[in-house]
Order: C-alpha cells, then sequence, then structure tokens
C-alpha cells in the first residue's frame, strides 16, 4: 500500500504524448474521474467537473453534497476520445459540468437505459457486450461491460442500471485487460468477472457509501469486500477511486489504510494511490 512514487510525465496531462505500448497513464482527477491514456486513446471515466458546495438529490430520499472539486478542469484536461460512463443518473457519475462535456466527445459508452436518456450516438452496453475503439493510426482497443449491483439485492429498480467496464485487446497487451469496477457493492458476478479476466490493474470504486434514510445498507464497496475480490483478482495493481470528495461517502482515506493494515501481504503490496492530477504510467504487466 503506497502512493505511486513521482516518475510520471509532469503536472497535468499532455495531448499527443501517451505513454508506450506496454504501459497505461492515469490521472485521477477525483471521486470516479480519471483520465486513461492507453495505445493512443484519451479515455476519460465519470466525468465529474462542478464545483464543491452544491448538494444534489438522487432519489428515494437520498442525497449528497460535492465536497472537493476537480484537480482539473476540462480545459486543462485537453481532448478526449471517448467516454466511459459508468451511469448517468447519479451526479457524483455525471454532474453539470461533466454532462456539458459529453457534447465535445467523439464516443460515449454506458449503460443500454443511459444511452436512451442521453440519445444521439451515445452506445449502451448489455453485461458482457463489446464494442471497439477503432481509429486510422492507433491501435483498436477493445471495451467490454461488466456487471454492477448498486446496491443491497433487489434495488435494481430504485438505484438504477450501472456497469462496469473492462479495456483490452490490442498487441501489446496481449491477454492483459484494465478493469474498471463500477459503482458496486460485492456479489456473486463479480466473481465472474475475476474467473473470466485476466486483470492487472484495476480501478476500484470503494467509499461504502450510506445514507441515512437507508440505515446500515451499502452502496458501494468497502475496503473489507475489495480485499475480499482482489484476493481473487489477482491484479497487480490495485487503484482507490471514487471514495472522496462527497458527503455520502463513509470510508476515505483514512479507513482505507486501516483496512488494508490486516490484509494479505501482496494485496496489501498491490494498492496504489494516486496524486489527484498528476499522470502517472503503470505497467500493463506487473
Amino acid at each position: 500500500m503506497a502512493d505511486i512514487p513521482d516518475d510520471s510525465p509532469g503536472p497535468g496531462p499532455a495531448p499527443g504524448r501517451g505513454p508506450g505500448p506496454d504501459r497505461v497513464r492515469l490521472t485521477h482527477i477525483g471521486g470516479p474521474t480519471v483520465l486513461v491514456e492507453v495505445a493512443g486513446w484519451r479515455i476519460l471515466t465519470d466525468p465529474t467537473f462542478d464545483p464543491p458546495g452544491e448538494r444534489y438529490h438522487f432519489g428515494w430520499g437520498t442525497a449528497s453534497t460535492k465536497t472537493t472539486g476537480p484537480a482539473l478542469s476540462p480545459a486543462e484536461l485537453g481532448p478526449v476520445d471517448a467516454v466511459l460512463l459508468t451511469h448517468d443518473h447519479h451526479a457524483d457519475n455525471l454532474d453539470t459540468a461533466g454532462r456539458a462535456l459529453l457534447e465535445d466527445v467523439p464516443t460515449v459508452i454506458t449503460t443500454e437505459a443511459g444511452a436512451r436518456r442521453l440519445g444521439g450516438e451515445t452506445i449502451g452496453l448489455a453485461n458482457w457486450a463489446s464494442t471497439r475503439l477503432e481509429a486510422p493510426g492507433r491501435e483498436a482497443v477493445e471495451i467490454t461491460a461488466t456487471p454492477c449491483r448498486h446496491g443491497p439485492p433487489l434495488t435494481r429498480p430504485i438505484v438504477g442500471q450501472v456497469v462496469g467496464f473492462a479495456l483490452g485487446g490490442w498487441p501489446a497487451a496481449g491477454e492483459w485487460v484494465m478493469w474498471i469496477s463500477g459503482d458496486t457493492v460485492l456479489h456473486k458476478d463479480l466473481w465472474e468477472v475475476a474467473d473470466r479476466l485476466d486483470i492487472g490493474v484495476a480501478l476500484l470504486h470503494l467509499g461504502g457509501v450510506r445514507f441515512p434514510v437507508t440505515g446500515p445498507l451499502r452502496y458501494t464497496m468497502t475496503i473489507d469486500e475489495a480485499v475480499q475480490l482482489c484476493e481473487r483478482l489477482q491484479a497487480h495493481t490495485v487503484i482507490p477511486v471514487h471514495y472522496e470528495g462527497w458527503s455520502h461517502f463513509r470510508q476515505g482515506r483514512a479507513a482505507i489504510d486501516a483496512g488494508l493494515a490486516s490484509a494479505p501481504a501482496e494485496i496489501k503490496d498491490a494498492f496504489r494511490f494516486l496524486d489527484l492530477g498528476r499522470p502517472t504510467d503503470i505497467p500493463v504487466k506487473g
């Protein structure tokens, strides 16, 4: 468990200067928002760029206040080739400024329900369905939707559809896959993700989300659940995201560190925290 050493290319992403074919460059902007630069592509997850202070209502009596702004603005971020949107209907995954950014992005991939709401050329994927990012002069990258359950059993009619994403398929990657969990609790379908995919780098949405109106029920993974999952994943690098910046998170950095203290050594060593706003290159294979 550590902060990634300062071996990055410098503060702020540099459009057109990506990592080598055997590396992925990650810039954590805040919350679930990460710029993924790989195989010549600039891919953004769950755009959230609103300033702090706003309170957002998620429905069924749930609400949260944004407490931390993004490390980079959309202008500082530069051009984006594609957005991977785990879900569009909660502001902590797509806020007002993030929604505006979608208008300038050529490819947006999300849930089937989200694609219907967003309209246009938005691509909606069911669990385990795939699409490809393709362009002249660049390696194709395959994007596969993976299952999420954003709460306790039987809550999908309340919390709506959510997906995770697996990225792979370019030659230098081989069988390697990068996985973005999406907002999910630990459930049986995540074991299938671990068994079906050879995951090298995992971005895990943590935070142990709870709301006063629903008492002890959780809507994203706790660190204890993440450790259980990582024992099965065997990823060489695990990046926690979406655990800070909002009032509904119940497990921030201190809780994650405490939970990892008793984790197996190989799990503890796999966890890495990114400095917000700073690009960091990570080998695709450990």
